[in-house]
């Protein structure tokens, strides 16, 4: 009998945790044993284990002098063999796939030009009625899910500027009032995933969570969405669970440091 294929999401701990290492010291450049050990949450010694087989495969390199780290020729090689980028949508469409199967809800990816926000991408869930296809369609920043996950990601002058354009009412339920709609930023900024209820079409609920790159930046927003009598306050927690898990799995594809 064949053996059974592994699940998707299933991961070799010390290979996860070397990529981590690899991701920290492109972010610093070079680093030592403790710098490494504290940013990707891993005691020193697991730390030191793992960079003497990353240094024997020539992916780090270490300075004799001063004990630092840095990555090394093979990691420069495995680079040009990925030259031109990531497609956002490629990268996403996996994990989107598999959560949009999860949840039983319809999954997008949705982008923003600083001004509105278009989905890229989208998956639907099992469920009979789902959501519109929004692929190519473009909206507004303070009444959409994603919208607010751009917003809450802004400087203070870009928000204060997104803030004072003019914020169309689409229903009953928008945000019109400048003062609301950064009290509500706030809240997403401090929790990590926005939720709008029928704010932007009436009916529809949806949860967005950021997807963030090798820098930091949210280049992208993963979210979860269906008609409010399916997507409520009973089924929403369990929804943004597995929402903000896929936005992680997402982001660490993008070369987003992942920490533990």
């Amino acid at each position: 009998m064949p053996p059974t294929p592994a699940p998707r999401d299933a991961t070799v701990q010390s290979v996860d945790r070397a990529v981590s290492l690899l991701q920290a010291l492109a972010r610093r450049r070079s680093a030592g044993l403790t710098e490494l050990a504290t940013d990707v949450g891993i005691h020193k010694s697991t730390v030191f284990r793992l960079l003497a087989t990353l240094e024997a495969r020539g992916l780090v390199e270490q300075d004799g002098e001063r004990g630092r780290y840095r990555l090394g020729q093979t990691v420069r090689w495995l680079a040009a063999g990925a030259a031109g980028g990531l497609d956002l949508t490629a990268t996403a469409r996996p994990v989107a796939t598999d959560l949009a199967a999860e949840v039983g809800e319809t999954v997008n990816v949705v982008v923003t030009d600083g001004h509105e926000v278009t989905t890229v991408d989208q998956v639907t869930g099992p469920a009979i009625v789902t959501s519109s296809d929004w692929v190519g369609r473009r909206g507004p920043l303070h009444a959409t899910a994603a919208g607010k996950v751009f917003l809450a990601a802004m400087g203070p002058a870009e928000l204060d500027r997104a803030v004072a354009a003019d914020l169309p009412r689409y229903t009953e339920a928008t945000i019109t009032d400048a003062a609301a709609l950064r009290a509500d930023v706030a809240a997403v900024r401090r929790r990590g995933w926005a939720q709008v209820a029928e704010e932007h079409e009436v009916g529809l609920v949806v949860v967005a969570a950021p997807l963030q790159d090798a820098t930091d930046a949210v280049v992208g927003a993963l979210t979860v969405g269906g008609p409010s009598y399916r997507v409520n306050a009973e089924t929403v927690p369990v929804l943004v669970e597995g929402l903000v898990a896929a936005a992680h799995r997402i982001s660490w594809r993008l070369g987003h440091l992942k920490t533990g």
